[in-house]
C-alpha cells in the first residue's frame, strides 16, 4: 500500500494543544516529575521532599525542596562554591567535591529542623552502603525523608548526581536507594567495591590521575594542575583535605553570605543618566528656543 499523507484538518488544529513551556524548552521532565511530587492521599497535606541536584560547568547545587499549588520551595540549599571555606578550594565539580556539597546540604537541613544532634549519618564513610534508619527510641523523631531528583541527567554508573546522594545519605537523610549505580560495582557478579568508592569519597581517583599524568606527560601536569601546585597540594595531601572538609561541614554547616569588597548599588548609580523632570524639561526647550532665535543654533545641537 502505497504511503498516504495524513490530512490534519481544521478540526485538528482547534482541538491541538501546546506542552507546557518546560516541556517545550526541553528543562522539565514532567513525566518524572509527577511520580515526585504527587504525595498519597492520606498524608493530611505532609510535604513531599525531593533531592534536588543540578550540575553546571562551573558549580554544583543542590536543594532540598518540597512542592505546592503556588510553586516549588525550597527548604535549604548548598552550592560547591561554598566549598572553599572550608578548605575544598580547587576541583570544585568531581566527584569528591559533589560528595561534600552533598554532605553540606544533609546537615544544613538537619541542623534547620532541628534534627542534627539525633541522625549524624555517617561520620567515617567507608564506601559500603549505609542507609539511615529510624532510631529505636519511639518517642524519638523519623529520619528526615527526601527523594532523589536528577532531572534530564543521564543517571549512568558513576555519575556525580550520586556522589551528591551518597553525601546527603551520609550525612543523616533518608534517601531511597541501592548501591548500582555508585562507582566500582560490577553488574556482572552485582557487588560493590568498597575501597573503589571510598577513593572517590576523598578524591583517590583525582590524586591517582595527578601521579599517572606527572609521570607520563610533565608539561601537561604542570599545565592542568597549575591552580593545585601553585597552592603547593600534591596527590598525598588531598585525601587530608577532604577529610578535614567533611570535619568542619559537620562542625559548622549554616549559611554565611560572603563580604562584598565594593557597594556595588553604588557603583552603578554613579553611570546612571537620571531622568529629568517637567520643568528640567520646559527649561532647556526654552533655552533651545532662546539660542535658536538668537541665530547661534547649530545643527549638530541637540
Amino acid at each position: 500500500m502505497p504511503f498516504v499523507k495524513k490530512q490534519k484538518t481544521d478540526a485538528y488544529f482547534s482541538r491541538f494543544q501546546v506542552k507546557f513551556r518546560r516541556r517545550r524548552e526541553g528543562k522539565t521532565d514532567y513525566y518524572a516529575r509527577k511520580r515526585l511530587v504527587t504525595q498519597a492521599k492520606n498524608k493530611y497535606n505532609a510535604p513531599k521532599y525531593r533531592l534536588v541536584v543540578r550540575l553546571t560547568n562551573k558549580d554544583i547545587i543542590v536543594q532540598v525542596v518540597y512542592a505546592r499549588i503556588q510553586g516549588d520551595f525550597i527548604l535549604t540549599q548548598a552550592h560547591s562554591r561554598e566549598l572553599p571555606r572550608y578548605g575544598i578550594k580547587h576541583g570544585l565539580t568531581n566527584w569528591a567535591a559533589a560528595y561534600a556539597t552533598g554532605l553540606l546540604a544533609a546537615r544544613r537541613a538537619l541542623t534547620k529542623l532541628g534534627l542534627a544532634d539525633k541522625y549524624e549519618g555517617v561520620t567515617e564513610p567507608d564506601g559500603t552502603l549505609q542507609i539511615t534508619e529510624a532510631l529505636d527510641d519511639d518517642d524519638a523523631p523519623r529520619p528526615f525523608k527526601a527523594f532523589l531528583d536528577v532531572g534530564l541527567r543521564r543517571t549512568s554508573t558513576g555519575a556525580r548526581v550520586f556522589g551528591a546522594m551518597k553525601g546527603a545519605s551520609d550525612g543523616g537523610i533518608y534517601i531511597p536507594h541501592s548501591e548500582k549505580r555508585f562507582p566500582g560495582y560490577d553488574p556482572e557478579s552485582k557487588s560493590l567495591d568498597a575501597e573503589v568508592l571510598q577513593k572517590y569519597i576523598y578524591g583517590g581517583h583525582v590524586a591517582e590521575y595527578m601521579e599517572s599524568l606527572e609521570e607520563e606527560d610533565d608539561e601537561r601536569f604542570k599545565k592542568q594542575f597549575a591552580s593545585y601546585l601553585a597552592d603547593d597540594i600534591g596527590s598525598d595531601d588531598i585525601e587530608d583535605i577532604y577529610k578535614n572538609a567533611h570535619a568542619a561541614i559537620r562542625a559548622d554547616p549554616t549559611f554565611k553570605p560572603t563580604t562584598k569588597t565594593k557597594d556595588w548599588k553604588a557603583e552603578s548609580l554613579k553611570y546612571k543618566v537620571p531622568r529629568l523632570t517637567l520643568e528640567q524639561r520646559k527649561e532647556r526647550i526654552a533655552e533651545k528656543i532662546a539660542k535658536f532665535q538668537a541665530g547661534g543654533f547649530d545643527e549638530d545641537d541637540e
